[in-house]
Parts: C-alpha cells; sequence; structure tokens
C-alpha cells in the first residue's frame, strides 16, 4: 500500500467515525425524542378508546362479562405458559431472609436473589455493603413444558417456611434456629385454571446461623408429562452488576469470572481492565464465582453443571452511580425428565474473600484470593498467613502485627545478612590486593591468570564474592509473596494506622486538582517515606560496593537501582498502605542491621585473621583444578 493510498483511507475513516459522533444524539435530543413518542402513544391510546365503545358502554360490557374476561385471559396465558398459566400473574413481593452475617433478598416474580447484604462489612465510606445491584440482577431457568419456553423470571411463587404456608411479613430470621427454610412454588393449573397442589416447580433456599454459604435447590415435583420426557438439561441464566465497595481499583486483583472444573482446576477471566472478556466453556464445573476484590457471590453444584459460557463486560452508561462491572454465566444443569420428581442440589456462596473461611468448605474457593502464584503462594499459605494470623488474634493494631511480622522475616534472614555483610567487609580488605592482581596482568591474554590469582586469593583468605548474593535471593521470595499478600488480604480492609485510615488501600495525606502520568491525583506518605529509604539504602549499599570493587562497578547498574524506586513510587502511590509501610519497615530495619554488623565487624582484626588464613595450606579444588588445567591447555596452544 502506498503513501496516497493510506492517507485516502485514514481520511475516509475520520469521516466515518466524525460522522456518527456529529450524528449522535445529545441527552437532550434523546429526551426530547422520547418525550415526544410519549406524547404520540399518549394520543392514540385516546383515539382508539374514543374510536372504539362508550366509556359507559365498555364498563357495563365488563360488568356483564367478567366472568368471559377472566376466561378468555386466562386462555390467553395458557396458550403462552401452558401448564404454568396460573402463576404468570401475581403481585410482585420481596421477601428478606436474615441470618447473623447474612441479608438476602428474595423476589416472588423469579424466585430468585435479588441481592444480598454482608452485615459484618461497610463499604469505603461506610454504606452497606450490597452485594449486586438488584434492579439489574437476573436469574431464569429455561425448559420445556407442554410445548411451551418456559422462563422461570415471568413466574410468580408463592412462599413456605420449613414446609409450611407463610402469610407474614417481608423480614424473616432466623430467631435463634439453626437453619431455615424457605420454599417458592410455581404451582401447575389445568385449561380451566384449577391449581394442583401436588404439581410444583420449587426454588428451595436453606438459611444457616452463621453461614455465608446458602443451600439452594431446584426441585420438580410430580412434572413428569409437563417436562418432556426426553430433557437431558434446563438452562440457567443468572446475571449481575457487581457495584463498587473499595476506594481504589487493584490492578493486580481485580473483579472477575472464576470458575472450577470437575477436576479441582480453577481457571478465571482475565483481571485486566480490558472493556469485555468471555470464555465458552465445554467441559463440566464444579461452580462459577463472580468475584472482586474483597468478596465473592459463587453458585456451587453439589455435582457438576455440564457446560457453560461466562462474561464480563463494562457498561459504558450504567444507572448506578457504584456500577463497577457486569457479570453473567449461561449454564446447562442436567436433569432427567424420566423421573417424576428431580432435585437440582447447589448451594450459593456469599461472602468474603478470607482463606480461613473458604478453607472450611473444601471447594477450593480461596484460589480466588491471589496469593501468588504456584512460585510464591506457599510462603504466603503456610509461612506469612500463619505468623500474621497469630499476631492478629492478639487485639493488636494491624500497623503493629506488620511491624512485629517484619521483625519476625528480618531475624530469620539476619544469619544470611551477617554472612554478607562479612563477605563485603572481607572484599573491602582485600581491595589492595585485588588492586594489585589487576595492575599484574592487564592485558586481556592474561584473563585466565589473573582470575587463577584472584581466586587463589579468594580462597586463602577465605573469602567469595558470590556468598553476598544468598540473602538477597532468600528475601526475594519473601518481597514477592508480601507483594501479593498485602493487598489482598481482607484483615486489612479499613484497618488504619497512624494517618492511614485503610491499610488495604493508598493513605492520601494530599488530593491533586490535577492528575500526574503514571503517578496519580494524590500522594501517598507511606509510599514516600518508602522511596526516599530505598533510595537511602541504595545509595549506602553503591558506597559499600565501590568501596569493594573500587571502579569494576558498572555505572549502567548503578543507575538502574536508582531509577527503581522511583518507578516504584508511581506502582505503589494507589496501591496498599499497608505493602508501602511493610517496604519502609523492611528498610529501616536494614539501616539497623547495618549499624549492628559494622559495630561487631572490626575490619583490622578481620585483616589479621585473613592474614593468618592466608599462612595455612590450602587444598585446591576442584574447580580450581579445571581452572589451572584450562591455563596450561591454553598456554600450550598459545606455544604452539
Amino acid at each position: 500500500m502506498d503513501k496516497n493510498s493510506l492517507i485516502g483511507i485514514i481520511l475516509i475513516l475520520g469521516i466515518l467515525i466524525g460522522w456518527s459522533v456529529w450524528m449522535t444524539p445529545s441527552k437532550e435530543e434523546i429526551a426530547q425524542q422520547r418525550h415526544i413518542q410519549d406524547s404520540i402513544n399518549k394520543v392514540n391510546r385516546e383515539r382508539f378508546v374514543r374510536d372504539s365503545i362508550s366509556m359507559a358502554e365498555a364498563t357495563a360490557l365488563m360488568n356483564q362479562q367478567t366472568t368471559e374476561t377472566k376466561d378468555e385471559t386466562f386462555a390467553n396465558r395458557y396458550a403462552q405458559y401452558g401448564s404454568f398459566a396460573a402463576a404468570s400473574t401475581g403481585d410482585d413481593k420481596t421477601w428478606v431472609l436474615e441470618n447473623e452475617v447474612l441479608k438476602m433478598n428474595l423476589s416472588s416474580k423469579g424466585a430468585y436473589v435479588k441481592t444480598v447484604e454482608l452485615k459484618d462489612y461497610k463499604t469505603w465510606d461506610s454504606l452497606p455493603l450490597i452485594g449486586f445491584d438488584e434492579e439489574t440482577s437476573r436469574f431464569n431457568l429455561e425448559f420445556v413444558a407442554d410445548g411451551k419456553g418456559i422462563n422461570t423470571y415471568d413466574l410468580y411463587y408463592e412462599p413456605y417456611i420449613n414446609g409450611m404456608p407463610y402469610n407474614g411479613g417481608e423480614n424473616i430470621s432466623l430467631d435463634g434456629r439453626d437453619s431455615l427454610v424457605m420454599s417458592l412454588r410455581a404451582y401447575v393449573a389445568d385449561a380451566e385454571g384449577n391449581k394442583s397442589l401436588d404439581k410444583y416447580l420449587e426454588f428451595r433456599y436453606t438459611m444457616y446461623k452463621d453461614q455465608y454459604m446458602v443451600g439452594f435447590d431446584i426441585v420438580t415435583n410430580n412434572l413428569k408429562g409437563i417436562i418432556p420426557a426426553n430433557t437431558r438439561f434446563m438452562t440457567m441464566d443468572w446475571m449481575v452488576d457487581v457495584l463498587k465497595q473499595e476506594k481504589a481499583v487493584d490492578r493486580y486483583n481485580g473483579s472477575t469470572v472464576y470458575y472450577m472444573y470437575s477436576n479441582n482446576d480453577v481457571e478465571s477471566l482475565s483481571e485486566t481492565e480490558s472493556p469485555e472478556e468471555e470464555d465458552d466453556i465445554r467441559s463440566s464445573l464444579r461452580w462459577i464465582s463472580f468475584k472482586q476484590r474483597f468478596f465473592s457471590y459463587s453458585l456451587i453444584a453439589k455435582d457438576n453443571f455440564e457446560n457453560a459460557f461466562v462474561e464480563m463486560h463494562t457498561k459504558s452508561r450504567p444507572s448506578n452511580p457504584r456500577y463497577l462491572k457486569s457479570m453473567s454465566a449461561n449454564i446447562e444443569i442436567p436433569y432427567d425428565g424420566l423421573n417424576e420428581d428431580n432435585t437440582i442440589a447447589m448451594s450459593y456462596y456469599f461472602g468474603p474473600n478470607s482463606l480461613k473461611i473458604m478453607e472450611q468448605y473444601d471447594l477450593r474457593l480461596e484460589k480466588q484470593i491471589p496469593l501468588g502464584g504456584k512460585l510464591f503462594a506457599w510462603i504466603n499459605r503456610y509461612i506469612v498467613i500463619n505468623v500474621f494470623n497469630w499476631l492478629g488474634q492478639y487485639g493488636w493494631s494491624y500497623g503493629v502485627v506488620i511491624l512485629i511480622l517484619t521483625l519476625i522475616i528480618k531475624i530469620c534472614l539476619m544469619p544470611f545478612a551477617f554472612k554478607s555483610y562479612l563477605s563485603s567487609a572481607k572484599m573491602r580488605v582485600l581491595k589492595p590486593e585485588m588492586d594489585a592482581i589487576n595492575e599484574k596482568y592487564p592485558k586481556q591474554e592474561d584473563a585466565m591468570k589473573k582470575q587463577q590469582a584472584i581466586m587463589d586469593l579468594y580462597k586463602k583468605a577465605g573469602a567469595s564474592p558470590t556468598s553476598g548474593c544468598l540473602p538477597m535471593l532468600l528475601q526475594m521470595p519473601i518481597l514477592f509473596a508480601i507483594f501479593r499478600f498485602f493487598p489482598s488480604s481482607i484483615e486489612l480492609r479499613q484497618q488504619s494506622f497512624l494517618w492511614a485510615d485503610d491499610l488495604s488501600t493508598y493513605d492520601s495525606i494530599l488530593d491533586l486538582p490535577f492528575n500526574i502520568p503514571f503517578y496519580g491525583d494524590h500522594v501517598s506518605l507511606f509510599t514516600l517515606l518508602m522511596t526516599a529509604s530505598t533510595l537511602l539504602y541504595t545509595y549506602i549499599n553503591n558506597k559499600q560496593m565501590q568501596q569493594a570493587q573500587g571502579n569494576q562497578a558498572m555505572p549502567g547498574m548503578k543507575l538502574m537501582m536508582y531509577l527503581m524506586p522511583i518507578m516504584f513510587l508511581g506502582i505503589f502511590n494507589s496501591y496498599s498502605a499497608g505493602l508501602s509501610y511493610y517496604y519502609l519497615l523492611v528498610n529501616l530495619f536494614s539501616f539497623l542491621q547495618m549499624y549492628i554488623f559494622k559495630i561487631s565487624i572490626n575490619e583490622d582484626r578481620l585483616r589479621r585473621q585473613i592474614e593468618q588464613a592466608k599462612k595455612k595450606p590450602v587444598k585446591k579444588s576442584n574447580f580450581q583444578k579445571r581452572l589451572e588445567e584450562m591455563q596450561r591447555q591454553q598456554q600450550q596452544q598459545m606455544r604452539r
């Protein structure tokens, strides 16, 4: 494609985009069009009434033919819904089913969970924590009955409590009972509208005293023949708009759809901010979960779901100001049409992403908590979390818990850090002799001789330039594990410390009137302190390396070591304050550790120990022997 063709295509695309934007009606124009359409509809309705029959005649006719009208209306509904025609009308009610930790709103129309409230938690701005938007949440079971397509969302259900008809108020609590069963039934009727009380579709909810897990069963009672015998599955749709609960979105622990296969493998859609994600799963599943940063809403099969299509997207113009994302699942559930009665056993989990709570159900729901993948998750799971929970049980502030946790980790790594500092001190003591070896072998062809001389010096002095890497290698997995643990730890959620009112999100001390690219629109003090301490630690560490290695240190590496803390300033500014606080404590303890090592290691005494060690005979290692053999062969080749 030449330059002119490319310019032409760009201009055409620009014209099309501009035309579409220009022709898109504004909000005011849409409202005006809607008002005009409403006026037209109103005029049409009035004209229809005026042209058909007078109001008096219509009233008299309605009084005379009430029974006939009812019969005709029911006939129309029977033609549409078949045996479920009687359940196609009713009163739209909402019942609030409540235990110690949950409030669950159930709708008489559709018999589904409209929304849930987690009673022990609040949003970041102290409002009740509502799981999802009840105005847009949907749950529907689709199947065939009497040759008609039935959607349970269109039916009205009658309430039962523990098997008995319920006529009480909308608020229903357990009142000291360990469990409560609320059943919502849609009865079958014949063509004359006579209901059969032994034939019904039931949605059964079992709530327990202090559990986030709610039993959910779909029961078909005596529906053989109404539901075709060749029915092998039903289709279930579950859709919710999850609401924003936190002050900031975690880019590494976002809202998404998780699901577990029947072989216990847990997968998810991407947690990035892409506008739409979906997956067509052609395999059996155990559960599907709509997961937020700290809370999950999961539908769990007792056996397995057959197949599923899961989707996640973001609406361009949501109606709820707290809207976060839309999630949906289209699920195939097994059904045996040959049976008179069928019970599809499932359960809901509406609760926090807490490792302790999720593990007790033995469903691998805790896999939704990002603990660092296979490489680092075991550190969090078996070490960090256990120590963290052990310290948290004493009722201390979580700032103090993080302080003690950091101290424990530094003490455990102190022997390795001491060995690293001792190695660095030996390198500083040996620097004059290293400089002499470099002056003795300045040529490139003498590189082997110089390397051998250096290795001999290290061997005699009992020093190793690689020993300083061991503490870093041991510390890096812990640093990465902590990086994933603190932002996803619900224990830190809304826990205050010093000036930070929530350690799970950023600690803003100044809100900026503008946004700085890669930084944000606020200033987090813990992040600033962490960055300043990291730069100071880098300066001290580079100074020690220069004393030990002279000009051998690479300038590019030094620059990179200073650039990394600056990059972290932008990354951590909108991240967990608890994490920045932890890294700040690591740096402060490292300064204290360096000071203790410095006063405990006398370099003059160390020099005398090295001189005495040089006088002792040193057994050559296999590596040294191979190095000398390589040098001998190189010299022979040069002579030839």
